[in-house]
């Protein structure tokens, strides 16, 4: 065992040392990502692979900066790469229900929707303006003249065969009546009456011979009604055809290129010289008004509009529900019915990344599994369907639009943990086949001198990109390597949980700020840790509180047999502390063995069970070689009422456990930790620096007398990252840090007696702890071979 120098428990960065600048606003910014070169590099394969299979999953605890890290690497990864098209829809002139794509290059997409709205106004103007052309109405009058003519002539010579036959025409409002003469005048019912039944059979013949002449006179008037309307309908093809071509011609020429807009502007053609109605109804319209509901057809919905992009699209999608990836189509309520067209369809965030890059935070993914699903029939197809989520999910929707589904060509980049990654490889092979790039982001990097030089761009960096930020002096920056080293718990590592650095150097600048300091200084980065311990540390304080009063129990002073103070680490959050707490062993005579009060109880987790369970193994190796381990103990924490879990305590319960058995006494001015091999080794521990601190409190609450200290593993020394407090204690020489590889340098450093070594004769050194363990072990298995004797029958 040995006793740590100050200079061991903290690693410091000297200022003067490691940085030429005086201030951060001499620096140029930092441009890159510090020490994170396997998670860079993996991304710049993935993103040089152009393969629709090669996706990309960011692996990393929270608080790296992924999604941060992951956007900017894009940002300047995509600015190289080339814009891809506008994407739009337009109406299907031969399924209305299915809209049409076009994708044309940046800027051309709103740029036809304005041609094409400019087209519709000027043929609102212009259409009317033909039709009320001298020439128009000259040319509709002459049909008109043309047709009436022949119809006069029919009905002429229609009336010409009924006098012939003996009867007169008289044309009503629904139809033509026959009435037979006499003597050139309509006949009588008395004259009638008067006739022969030869006469009246002769009189119905010639009526019926009439009513097929008037049949036959009306089918043929239907017929030039017919001409009449076809000949208008071609005159007024005509007519529109010299508005509308050049118009259309100039757009073909326009957008000749593309041949899908060739197509649309020639079924635009078509079907405005189908429906002239539509113009020439508008010609009574109040000057100024707008299209009618129909000419919505004709417009252009601009899905995506790539022209201010400068380079390939990178979109973040935070909450990635279907909508939010796929799109919808909206509807509209007229007149109490819900109604819907092409230029209600909204896009997605495929829609906005096709051609570039989708980001994706993976925990608001899978909450939405409709998405996943969805997602990967996208990249399996290769097409972007936007279709209503009922519908997806199998229910019945009333009927609405399927828009022609749009060629996918995007980068998928998934940003979450390491385990749900290792729960995708596992149950989903789809996963496997669309994302072959992992790219993990680690929770630390290595305190090495080429990073802890860019701590000063990269505060520089964050100065420039947020307002009000102020710039650092090198002992500020010192101090947040330090804040680093803090985070990561080894004097070896920085911690690259930016997020939290970040929100130190926040904090730190608004430390200056209420000083009115221009630069950012250690004094202030200290101050900022103090306020964020402080804002935190209520139920610290209160479990201080309750120590100083006696209600938790704790001794820092004098020596007791079975007891030692255990230390413990409480988690809440972001923020985590130490205390101490008394763990007591009793000995009796029994072969219960070793009881687990805490496990009885149901308050042991499986860590700390195992860790019981070595403890035992240890015991068995040591002391019961050649005899049974015979021996009845129960351990316990005291005045500990929720579950404890892990291992750190089994080297004190082993110190515990041999003060019991030995009945030499341990110091309770010393605080043990530490993890317990089978071979009685110490093992490393977590939260050592919480541990150490929490005690030094307690300590220093019930006053600090140059005796008190900490026992920690050999192996956790080089995670010490102490607080200048309990370091300038350690070198006044009021508080003790010791470090030990064995049980027996601890029990030794606890008891103030030799641990013991087994001689060759098989016991242990006189007057040693182990040799009082086993003493007593032997006591304990003569009694219970007494008492097995005495109840033998006779």
């Amino acid at each position: 065992m040995r006793e740590l120098r100050p200079e061991e428990l903290r690693r410091r960065c000297d200022a003067r040392s490691f940085f030429e600048f005086k201030t951060t606003a001499e620096l140029e910014p930092l441009r890159e990502v510090i020490g994170q070169q396997r998670a860079v590099r993996a991304l710049e394969w993935g993103l040089g692979i152009k393969d629709p299979r090669y996706n990309i999953y960011v692996a990393g605890g929270p608080g790296t900066g992924k999604m941060s890290i992951v956007r900017s690497f894009l940002e300047r990864v995509s600015a190289k790469e080339p814009r891809p098209p506008d994407i739009c829809y337009v109406h299907n002139f031969a399924d209305p229900y299915t809209p049409r794509y076009l994708l044309l290059p940046p800027k051309k997409g709103s740029r036809l929707r304005a041609d094409m709205s400019k087209l519709i106004e000027l043929l609102r103007r212009d259409i009317p303006t033909a039709f009320k052309s001298e020439e128009y109405q000259e040319r509709k009058r002459g049909i008109d003249e043309a047709v009436n003519e022949k119809r006069e002539a029919l009905f002429g010579e229609l009336e010409r065969r009924a006098r012939k036959a003996g009867f007169a025409l008289q044309r009503t409002p629904i139809g033509i009546n026959s009435i037979p003469l006499v003597a050139g005048k309509p006949m009588t019912e008395e004259e009638y009456k008067q006739l022969s039944e030869a006469e009246r059979r002769a009189l119905e013949e010639r009526h019926h011979e009439v009513r097929l002449q008037i049949e036959e006179t009306i089918r043929r008037a239907g017929a030039l009604e017919e001409e009449r309307a076809f000949r208008l309908e071609e005159l007024n093809r005509e007519v529109a055809a010299f508005a509308v071509e050049p118009k259309i011609a100039a757009l073909k020429e326009a957008y000749g290129e593309e041949p899908r807009v060739a197509q649309f502007l020639e079924e635009v053609q078509e079907d405005i010289l189908t429906n002239l109605g539509m113009f020439i109804a508008e010609r009574g319209e109040a000057e100024g008004a707008g299209p009618s509901e129909e000419l919505r057809r004709y417009e252009v919905n601009v899905l995506v509009d790539n022209s201010k992009l400068a380079g390939a699209p990178v979109v973040v999608e935070e909450n990635a529900t279907y909508p939010n990836l796929f799109g919808k189509v909206e509807r509209r309520v007229a007149l109490g019915v819900l109604t819907t067209d092409f230029t209600m369809i909204k896009p997605g965030a495929l829609h906005r990344a096709n051609g570039g890059y989708l980001v994706l935070n993976a925990n608001n993914l899978f909450r939405n599994p409709l998405s996943w699903e969805a997602l990967k029939v996208a990249l399996k197809s290769g097409m972007i369907t936007i279709e209503d989520p009922a519908t997806v999910l199998g229910f019945t929707a009333t009927e609405g639009l399927r828009p022609e589904p749009i060629p996918l060509q995007v980068k998928l980049i998934i940003v979450g943990g390491h385990e749900l990654y290792a729960i995708l490889q596992a149950f989903d092979e789809d996963f496997q086949e669309f994302f072959k790039i992992k790219s993990e982001f680690d929770s630390e990097m290595d305190w090495d001198e080429k990073y802890v030089k860019k701590f000063g761009p990269f505060i520089r960096a964050r100065v420039l990109e947020r307002p009000g930020l102020r710039d650092f002096d090198r002992t500020g920056v010192a101090r947040v390597v330090e804040y680093a080293t803090e985070l990561a718990e080894d004097q070896r590592k920085l911690s690259a949980r930016f997020s939290d650095i970040m929100a130190i150097i926040r904090e730190a600048s608004y430390c200056a700020e209420r000083e009115g300091a221009k630069y950012v200084t250690a004094e202030h980065v200290e101050r900022a840790v103090q306020e964020k311990h402080y804002r935190s540390n209520l139920i610290e304080e209160k479990l201080q509180e309750m120590i100083a009063r006696g209600e938790l129990v704790v001794e820092v002073d004098g020596a007791k047999v079975g007891q030692v103070n255990g230390l413990a680490v409480y988690e809440l959050g972001d923020f985590s502390f130490g205390r101490p707490t008394r763990i007591t062993a009793n000995v009796f005579a029994g072969k219960d063995g070793v009881t687990n009060i805490e496990r009885e109880a149901e308050l042991s987790g499986k860590i700390h069970t195992k860790g019981l369970l070595i403890l035992k193994g240890w015991l068995g190796e040591h002391f019961a070689q050649h005899k049974p381990l015979s021996l009845s103990a129960s351990i316990t924490f005291e005045q500990s009422y929720s579950e404890i879990d892990g291992d750190s305590a089994s080297a004190t319960e082993a110190f515990v456990l041999l003060s019991a058995l030995s009945g030499v006494p341990l110091k309770q001015s010393i605080a043990v930790t530490g993890s317990l091999d089978q071979k009685g080794e110490i093992q490393p521990i977590g939260g050592v620096n919480e541990k150490i601190e929490g005690f030094f409190k307690t300590c220093k609450l019930k006053g600090l007398n140059g005796h008190q200290g900490v026992i920690i593993p050999e192996k956790n020394v080089q995670n010490l990252m102490l607080s200048g407090e309990v370091i300038e204690a350690v070198r006044e020489g009021k508080f003790h840090i010791w470090a030990i590889e064995t049980v027996d340098e601890g029990i030794e450093l606890l008891t103030g007696l030799k641990a013991g070594r087994r001689l060759k004769n098989g016991k242990f050194e006189r007057g040693s702890v182990y040799a009082k363990v086993e003493r007593r072990l032997r006591q304990i298995a003569a009694s219970l071979k007494a008492e097995e004797k005495e109840e033998k029958p006779g």
